[in-house]
């Protein structure tokens, strides 16, 4: 017997895609605290906007290689050709502002380590390293942003972040696990 998920992951004729369906059971909603992956998810939901995220899930490997693994060290120094490079590869979303957004936001992670430490230590210290669950009852209750999203997001802006406007960053804590918005039903959560 299948167990039951969130019921936002189907679509209208009840399918789910299989990168969506890996995500939502294993990653999304889960607390998430390497340093990497905390880079990686800021870049992948920056490129989501005005996108499907399943998109972006079946771009996931060729931007992690595009983008030499997230490393935001490396992705910090990207010069003009690298991002002519980026404009061209069709395995990914080659919109000049994204690409740029995710060399500032290396360059701004970085400066964020560099305070904190981590960037792990930053991103949690708004939830003082707590989960927030909403415990909903069903999907369509789920907010696309909050008072949470709308203060990390500006307090990522006044870091010098882009694409981290509060509904990109409400998706952004959900994907790394700072809020949980897996329905109360859900046997993934």
């Amino acid at each position: 017997m299948d167990k039951r998920r969130c019921n936002f992951t189907a679509d209208a004729n009840g399918r789910i895609p299989e990168p969506s369906l890996l995500y939502h059971d294993t990653r999304w909603c889960k607390p998430e605290h390497r340093d990497g992956e905390l880079y990686a998810m800021l870049v992948l939901e920056g490129m989501q906007a005005g996108v499907s995220w399943n998109l972006i899930l079946n771009k996931e490997e060729a931007f992690r290689k595009a983008f030499d693994g997230f490393d935001p060290a490396v992705v910090a120094n990207y010069d003009e050709q690298k991002i002519n490079e980026l404009l061209q590869n069709k395995g990914i979303i080659r919109n000049r502002s994204k690409v740029l957004a995710a060399i500032s936001n290396a360059r701004a992670f970085l400066a964020v380590q560099r305070e904190y430490g981590s960037f792990d230590k930053f991103i949690w210290s708004f939830t003082g390293g707590k989960t927030i669950d909403h415990r909903l009852e069903d999907c369509r209750d789920m907010p696309a942003k909050d008072a949470l999203s709308e203060r990390v997001s500006a307090e990522l802006k006044r870091r010098g972040f882009k694409f981290v406007g509060p509904v990109i960053v409400y998706s952004y804590l959900q994907g790394i696990g700072v809020i949980n918005d897996h329905c109360v039903y859900c046997e993934y959560r």
